[in-house]
Formats: C-alpha cells, sequence, structure tokens
C-alpha cells in the first residue's frame, strides 16, 4: 500500500513547467499555500504506476509578486506557483522492500501532474524510507532528533551509513554542535558491541558518564602511572614524526643529525629485541616498527659522535660529525626534560615493555563488553598546543595501522571522533609536525572505511579544516554558521542540485541542523534533541556572572598552575 495515497482534495496543484532536475507547479487555489513553506517536501505523480517523484520546494510565487514573463498576463501573474527541485523517486515496493526511497530520477513529471504536501504521518513514514528503515520491523537506527517542518516526525539517520561514509559535524561555538555530538555518542554506547574513540581536546565531554563510556586522559606533569592516564612513550612515533618534533631542518647539519639519529634508533631496536630473546625479528623490522628502545643509550652514542676524536696522518683530529650533532642533542634533551612532555619522556620501566603497545591498544580499540566500555574519550587537554597535532594523530595512526593488520574475519569496526579537527587536520600546514599528522588524517579519509574505521570531523571553523578530509566524507551535520567563508566551504561540499538550501546555515536556530548525505538521502532541516547527558558548555553568561554580589576568585592559583603546566 502507498504512503502517498492522496484523496482529490489534498491536491496542493499541478505540474505547469518542467526544466530537467527543476519543475514548475501552478496551484489555482490561494488557500492551498497556506502553511507552505521553502523546503517543504512534496510528492508528484510519476508516469510510472507505484512511484512518486519527490522534490523541495525552492520558491513560492504569489499572484502579487513579480516573476519571470513565461508566468506573465498583462503584467501579473495568472496563477500562483511553486518552483521545486527534484531530489529523487520514491518506490511503494522494490523487489521485497516497500517503501523505498532512491536519489536517483527514473522519470520525469508530465504537464499537469498532481502534486501533493507531505507531512504529518506521511512524513514520518516517507522519513524511515529515507533513513531505510523497514516500518514493519519496527527497527530504529539512530534518533538524531525532530524534523523542522514537522515536529512530530522523529528523524533518525541510517547508522550504517553515517560511520561507513565518514560524517562531518560543523558549527559556529554555541550552535548546540557538542549536543549534537553528544547525542551520536549516547546511542553509539547504547549498542550491545559499541566502538568509538573521541578526541576530547579541551575535556568537553567529561560529564558523559555511564556503564559503556570509559575516560582517560594523555598524562600531565604530576601525573603518575594509573589505569586511566594514557602515556605514549617515544618509541611509538615514526621515524618522520620523530623528525617533526626533533629535527630542526633549517639546521646545515639536518641531514647528518637524520642519518646518524635513524642509525641510532634502527640499532637501538635490534638491541632491544636481542636482549628479550627476539632475535628472529631483528632482521624484518624497520625505522617504523613500533619496538622499544633505550633513549637514554642512544643519546649516549649521538654525544660519543659529537665529541669523537679519531687518529690522522698527524695525530689525532675531529671525527666525521664531529661538533655537528650538538643542537640535535641539545633539542633532543631539552624535550626529554620538559615536564610537559611528560606522557612521552617518562622514565617509567614499564614503558619500554614489549608488551606496552598491545595494552595501549587494547584499551583504545575493544568494543563494549561487560567489563570494557565501548565509547572511550580521551581528554587532551594537558597536552601542549605546539605538539598537540602529532599526539592526537599518533593515536589515530595507531588505531588505523592494526586494523590494517587485523584478519578481515576478526576486523571490528571503529569509529574516531575527531573534536576541534582545525586544530590538529588544518587546511594550511605551516610546521613539520601539522604536516605530520595531516599524512595520517588523509590517509585515514582516504582509506579508513576499507578497514572498517569511520571518521567524524568536528569543528567550529571548516574553512580552517583539511579539504582533502572534508571532501572524502559524504555525509554534513551543519549548524549555524555566522562566518561567510565557514559557510562557503560548506555550501561547496553540498551538492549542486540543493540550489540555496545551505543559505540558512546562518540563520539555524540553537540545536537546528542541515543534515544532507548517505546516512539521510534527503537533504533535511532538524531540531537536535538534547542530550540526555550534556556536555561541559564553554559559553558562560557573562551579564548574570558581573550581576552577582559577590563572587570567588583564585588568581594564584593559576599563575601556580600554569607555571607547572597541570591543573
Amino acid at each position: 500500500m502507498s504512503i502517498f495515497n492522496y484523496e482529490s482534495h489534498e491536491v496542493l496543484g499541478t505540474v505547469e513547467s518542467v526544466d530537467t532536475a527543476t519543475v514548475v507547479i501552478r496551484v489555482e487555489n490561494d488557500e492551498r499555500l497556506r502553511g507552505l513553506q521553502v523546503n517543504h517536501l512534496v510528492a508528484i505523480q510519476s508516469s510510472k504506476i507505484g512511484q512518486h517523484l519527490i522534490g523541495l520546494v525552492s520558491k513560492i510565487i504569489r499572484k502579487s509578486a513579480q516573476s519571470d514573463s513565461l508566468f506573465e498576463v498583462s503584467g501579473e501573474l495568472a496563477f500562483n506557483i511553486i518552483k521545486v527541485i527534484l531530489i529523487g523517486t520514491h518506490f511503494d515496493k522494490e523487489g521485497f522492500k516497500e517503501n523505498v526511497f532512491r536519489r536517483t530520477l527514473s522519470t520525469v513529471p508530465t504537464i499537469n501532474a498532481e502534486c501533493y504536501l507531505i507531512q504529518g504521518d506521511r512524513l514520518k513514514n516517507f522519513m524511515q524510507a529515507i533513513s531505510s528503515l523497514p516500518i514493519e520491523e519496527g527497527v530504529v537506527s539512530l534518533q538524531i532528533g525532530n524534523y523542522s517542518i514537522d515536529e512530530d516526525a522523529t528523524a533518525w539517520l541510517n547508522g550504517n551509513k553515517l560511520f561507513q561514509r565518514h560524517a562531518v559535524i560543523v558549527g559556529s561555538t554555541g550552535s548546540g554542535k557538542s549536543w549534537c555530538v553528544a547525542r551520536i555518542l549516547e546511542q553509539v554506547a547504547s549498542l550491545k558491541s559499541a566502538d568509538a574513540v573521541l578526541f576530547d581536546i579541551h575535556g568537553e565531554y567529561a560529564p558523559l558518564v555511564g556503564d559503556n563510556f570509559v575516560h582517560y586522559k594523555i598524562a600531565g606533569p604530576n601525573d603518575s602511572k594509573s589505569d586511566n592516564i594514557l602515556y605514549l612513550p617515544y618509541w611509538l612515533l615514526t621515524y618522520e614524526e620523530m623528525l617533526s618534533l626533533m629535527l630542526d631542518r633549517s639546521d646545515s647539519n639536518a641531514p647528518n643529525q637524520a642519518m646518524m639519529f635513524s642509525n641510532a634508533v634502527i640499532d637501538g631496536k635490534r638491541a632491544f629485541l636481542k636482549s628479550i630473546g627476539r632475535d628472529d625479528m631483528a632482521a624484518s623490522i624497520t625505522l617504523d616498527s613500533p619496538i622499544p628502545y633505550d633513549l637514554d643509550v642512544l643519546l649516549n652514542f649521538l654525544n660519543e659522535k659529537d665529541t669523537e676524536m679519531v687518529q690522522g696522518a698527524r695525530g689525532e683530529k675531529q671525527g666525521t660529525y664531529y661538533g655537528k650533532l650538538t643542537r640535535f642533542i641539545q633539542r633532543l634533551n631539552t624535550k626529554k626534560l620538559d615536564k610537559r612532555l611528560n606522557f612521552m619522556f617518562d622514565d617509567d620501566s614499564s614503558l619500554l615493555d614489549y608488551n606496552y603497545m598491545k595494552e595501549l591498544c587494547e584499551k583504545l580499540m575493544s568494543p563494549s563488553t561487560d567489563k570494557i566500555a565501548g565509547v572511550k574519550i580521551i581528554d587532551f587537554s594537558e597536552v601542549p598546543s605546539d605538539i598537540l597535532p602529532l599526539i592526537v594523530s599518533l593515536l589515530a595512526r595507531l588505531i588505523f595501522s592494526v586494523q590494517q593488520w587485523t584478519d578481515v574475519e576478526k576486523r571490528h569496526p571503529i569509529a574516531i571522533f575527531c573534536d576541534e579537527a582545525h586544530l590538529y587536520i588544518p587546511a594550511n600546514t605551516e610546521k613539520s609536525i601539522d604536516s605530520a599528522s595531516l599524512v595520517t588524517f588523509e590517509r585515514i579519509s582516504k582509506e579508513g572505511r576499507k578497514y572498517g574505521i569511520g571518521l567524524v570531523v568536528i569543528s567550529q571553523r571548516p574553512s580552517e579544516v583539511n579539504r582533502t578530509v572534508l571532501s572524502q566524507s559524504n555525509n554534513f551535520i551543519a549548524m549555524r554558521l555566522t562566518n561567510v567563508d565557514d559557510q562557503t566551504v560548506v555550501k561547496r561540499l553540498l551538492p549542486d542540485s540543493l540550489g540555496d538550501y545551505a543559505d540558512m546555515l546562518p540563520i539555524l536556530d540553537i540545536g537546528e541542523a542541515l543534515i544532507v548525505g548517505d546516512a539521510s538521502l534527503l537533504p533535511s532541516r532538524i531540531k537536535i534533541t538534547p542530550p540526555t547527558l550534556k556536555p561541559r558548555s564553554a559559553t558562560i553568561d557573562f551579564w548574570d556572572e558581573w550581576s552577582k554580589e559577590s563572587v570567588d576568585v583564585d588568581i594564584d592559583t593559576a599563575i601556580e598552575t600554569l607555571r607547572k603546566q597541570s591543573k
């Protein structure tokens, strides 16, 4: 039975003109326009039985308005018109499935074909088709909120396609972006075998707690080893990542420094394997293999080469690398002694254990069970901003690498939520650390779906996020954007056929979003349902705070924590 079984008195109008994907509807009765709005959905009779063409209202013109001469009679409109953008076809039945929507136009409307407004229960049933949810099964995918055009109709997204094809969530500060993320994570956490990681840059998502949420923190200067404190030892870095952290490429001795460092690293890794009786692996490892090595031994080797004297024809002379490694050694020592980098250079012997990487990845990647939480929220708030891109991308690379090398039969899908993505997936890279980070995220965006990794890019400044990563995403949840550059970026990412749909970006209400993509084939304006667990909002009510009789301000403690680089 078709969900579009309309009665004759429900006809909105008839087709007057057809031009590729644009249709002009003639409306004889003024009353039919009452309540009709731009971006409402309409169904148009198809020439094929059991099908309806679905369109989006883009323009409404009444008799008194000016319009193209095509619709004028003696300088005035002879009738009301509605301009509609065709976006797909609804099938009453396709194969064994009923209520199916496709983003294809198998036919075009004929002149005088009847047009109907989709609303009420029909809208709700149609939206189930949009997210590929069979009505009779009653299966709930991802409930994001309610449609703005009909608040009684629940909006849901196809959870498979949302993560298979990557997603982008954007919105200015205060638009409700964090609530949207929390809403999605709550539903992910409710699944029995959930597996998702959120990179929480400012500790904003600390209030998300429950049986299937677990919080980890990248170790700060004063943290000690515990189950919920993560250490990322230096030996997990690849050769290029380590050089981006240590090497000054403008130094004339940079090539010599890089060569000696690489020799020392590979020797250190082989020496470690020999010390644990794994000589069989020594021949097959590379510079990038995540094998521990002793940094103190490496520094001693470099110091020896930097001060080495060799026998010459007329006595001792300076060695080949004499004085050429000094600046590199100084930088390496400075990093090693920097308490802010405690998470990387801590001298705890357990961090040089062969199984440490296994323990770390099990925390990051294990799906939920009775004893393990499936949604992992990682707090990066105490990671120095200058190396934040490197550290975030390090975790992302570890997840990608392990997924890549896991047998297909045992590979479990995992989603990576990248909050404040513009900070570590930048559009423009000036430092080598940024470039090293980009390599990882570009690769995940291009290849991740093959290995069961879904990427969710979250940002308040889409114009500052790498274009390659954005263009690889097929789902967009765009909340209010007031910056013109940000609006332009989002408009370019949306399909051309949507016309001026993105012009609503600056006028969206708080908590309202435009959703476009494979997860919801049809572009939709949706009011996001507030999450049960609300993130810690960074928005402070200035006027209310200033109106208080007295306040407690502790500047002294703030200065001390600044000096210690630890809260």
